[in-house]
């Protein structure tokens, strides 16, 4: 297909998608696996070099811009501009509050938090900046680990992934531009969008999207393997983890060819579910009423300190806390957003400016303060009250934390391999949803913005993102590109300046008579938008 900005195939091997996009890709992804898996210390030396250079040189940075996110995101909240829709007056949601939240969750944070909701609490409550040697391992130092894992699973990270889906939103569904990064650039460089500039901006979140997802599969793939190894007394082995890769990659394929309102929403809300059991579970059968009346003070404790934490630079030059976690967090955050911003905005067309952002601002919050509080707090009360054992599990493998603190609590090896299976289970599903998002926002990506990318794409990428994992995980790269994906963050993260800048430039152009504006009256990003902007082309690949 061709328009007046830029050149889709109709036919061949690349039709559907843009040359420069899909080769760019390809090379660009190969190259980093194979420089990480010849040589992995190698890599991992030179991208630990680049970590550490951010942590202290531009750990500033970081932390500014992850402040400034929220206090951007709470002016749109109650800003003139939210009674904006995000498309045409007359357009409503397409999914239900349920399936929306369930959908942004488990694409957003769903398979990490499973993995870090217990471990990352003990780390904290062994030592951080907040408190003295002699209140490690304290009730003191306990409160301070449940405000602090929750700050990095909390309202920074989600209001980036508001801010960035909002754009991605706005000018997809009200402007009429592509479902795609290099969109939220138009009002500042115009048509030079579908160029390089554009071209850029889009590499850069494939990259993220693809090793953020297989560092996190990978991750994902050794805690399940530690799980059957609980259950079922499977071997835990690099192998068994690159079968479950493998195995689980044909699921999320599978799952993202049926479409986003079939397989992506109906397992997004199957993980809502089992979370909600498993929380229940946890409530039940663990240290009920600690751990209740700790959910009022962990979210009361973090509200408190939200700010005061989201502005604090740790003044020791000495100290390396803040660099791995906090720092790290944000990287992580930023590298995330393309990804996750992209998949946002394609599941909210049609709901207003006020109700997107409240919506991804609070709902997930609320849901990962309760989720770490939960478990976070009742593997506290076995180390305070219940004879300890987390600490240890955590300190000799991460994977097991949370299998050895279901084990802790207690109530008998039938409700423990219940609870196992299930969280073991929730591995699985948030695995295939992570993955099948991810996809899709890939093909999105290399298709221009087009939301019915090609079938061949979809395959293709379903199973090239589990092969980068499994093959990184073979190599013993994954830790190697974790962090490699954490310094793409870096000039990422300038993209998402310049967003923002698009976004507030273009919604100050917007008539604000009334409680909402028709789209058909409204002035364009620039003058000549309605008759220069080309539309991605959709394709005959299936409805999503």
């Amino acid at each position: 297909m061709k328009n007046n900005k830029f050149e889709i195939p109709d036919s061949g091997l690349l039709a559907g998608a843009h040359p420069v996009m899909i080769v760019g890709s390809g090379i660009l992804v190969l190259a980093f696996v194979l420089f990480t898996i010849l040589n992995p210390e190698h890599a991992s030396t030179i991208y630990n070099a680049a970590q550490n250079f951010i942590a202290k040189d531009l750990g500033w940075y970081y932390i500014g811009l992850m402040s400034f996110m929220l206090f951007f995101a709470v002016w749109l909240i109650f800003s003139r501009y939210g009674n904006i829709r995000l498309g045409q007056d007359s357009d409503r949601p397409e999914f239900s509050y349920f399936s929306w939240f369930s959908m942004l969750f488990g694409a957003g944070i769903g398979i990490g938090i499973l993995f870090w909701s217990i471990a990352e609490p003990i780390y904290h409550f062994q030592g951080n900046p907040l408190i003295s040697e002699a209140q490690q391992q304290t009730g003191e130092a306990a409160q301070v680990a449940m405000r602090l894992a929750i700050f990095h699973w909390g309202l920074h990270g989600w209001a980036l992934f508001a801010v960035i889906g909002l754009a991605l939103a706005y000018f997809a569904y009200r402007k009429g531009l592509p479902l795609s990064i290099r969109s939220s650039l138009y009002p500042l460089f115009g048509d030079r969008i579908y160029g390089p500039i554009g071209h850029a901006a889009d590499l850069l979140a494939v990259f993220g999207t693809v090793f953020g997802i297989a560092t996190s599969l990978g991750l994902g793939a050794q805690q399940m393997n530690a799980g059957l190894s609980y259950l079922f007394g499977i071997e835990v082995s690099t192998a068994t983890q690159v079968g479950l890769i493998a195995l689980l990659s044909i699921f999320a394929t599978a799952s993202v060819l049926s479409g986003l309102n079939k397989g992506i929403r109906i397992l997004s809300e199957l993980n809502m579910q089992l979370t909600v059991v498993i929380l229940v579970l946890f409530v039940i059968f663990g240290p009920t009423v600690y751990v209740l009346g700790a959910v009022f003070t962990n979210l009361g404790d973090y509200m408190s300190h939200a700010v005061q934490l989201g502005l604090w630079v740790d003044p020791d030059p000495e100290s390396q806390w803040q660099g791995w976690w906090t720092i790290f967090y944000w990287g992580w955050w930023i590298a995330w957003a393309p990804f996750c911003g992209i998949f946002i905005a394609r599941i909210s067309k049609g709901r207003t400016i006020r109700e997107f952002v409240a919506g991804v601002l609070l709902a997930p919050t609320l849901l990962a303060t309760l989720w770490i509080t939960i478990f976070g707090d009742a593997a506290m009360y076995i180390e305070l009250f219940g004879g300890g054992g987390v600490v240890a599990a955590v300190n000799e493998d991460t994977t097991m934390a949370l299998f050895k603190t279901l084990e802790l609590l207690g109530n008998g090896q039938s409700v423990t391999l219940l609870m196992a299976g299930i969280c073991t289970l929730m591995l699985i599903t948030y695995f295939v949803t992570s993955a099948d998002s991810a996809t899709l926002v890939i093909c999105t990506l290399i298709a221009m913005g087009d939301e019915h990318p090609r079938t061949r794409y979809r395959v293709f990428w379903g199973f090239a993102v589990g092969a980068v994992a499994a093959a990184l995980l073979i190599a013993g790269g994954l830790k190697a590109l974790q962090t490699a994906s954490i310094a793409a963050a870096l000039p990422f993260s300038f993209i998402v300046i310049l967003a923002v800048v698009g976004l507030y430039k273009s919604l100050r152009a917007e008539p604000l008579q009334g409680t909402a504006v028709s789209a058909s009256k409204q002035p364009r990003v620039c003058e000549e938008i309605e008759a220069e902007l080309p539309k991605a082309p959709v394709t005959a690949s299936g409805n999503l």
